[in-house]
C-alpha cells in the first residue's frame, strides 16, 4: 500500500512539474515601471539661434494614502508624508500616553507604540 501511494505521489509530481514551470516563465514581470514622455522643443537662445532640444519628462508616481487601522503595526515606508508630531496640542491632539507618540501619515494623525510600532488610535484628517 505505501509503494503505490509513493508509486503515485512521484507519477504527481512528474506531471504537475512542467505545468508549474510553464506558469512561472509566462508571468509579466511584477515591478512597476514609470511612464516616460519625450518632448521635442525648439528654443531661441540669448544669442538669436534657434536649438531644438529633446526633454524626457517622467510622469509622476501617485503614492496611495495607505489606510491604517488600530491594532495594525505601522510601518513608515507606507506612510506618505510621515513625520513625529512633537507639539500634539497645535494639531487639537492629546498628549500621548507613555511609551506611544503621534506620527503623520498624510492628512491623519496616528499614535504608535514607541517600542513595538502598534497603533492605538488613528484620527483621520487631523492634519490640514
Amino acid at each position: 500500500m505505501f509503494k503505490k501511494a509513493l508509486l503515485a505521489l512521484a507519477a504527481t509530481t512528474l506531471v504537475a512539474s512542467p505545468i508549474v514551470t510553464a506558469q512561472a516563465q509566462a508571468a509579466p514581470p511584477q515591478h512597476r515601471t514609470q511612464e516616460r514622455t519625450v518632448v521635442k522643443q525648439t528654443v531661441r537662445g540669448h544669442n538669436g539661434r534657434t536649438v531644438t532640444r529633446t526633454v524626457v519628462r517622467q510622469q509622476p508616481r501617485y503614492v496611495q494614502a495607505h489606510r491604517w487601522n488600530k491594532g495594525q503595526r505601522f510601518d513608515r515606508r507606507q506612510a506618505s508624508n510621515y513625520r513625529v508630531i512633537t507639539n500634539p496640542r497645535a494639531y487639537r491632539l492629546s498628549n500621548a500616553p507613555r511609551g506611544y507618540h503621534w506620527v503623520q501619515s498624510g492628512n491623519d494623525a496616528v499614535m504608535v507604540a514607541i517600542a513595538s510600532g502598534l497603533i492605538g488610535a488613528v484620527i483621520g484628517n487631523a492634519i490640514r
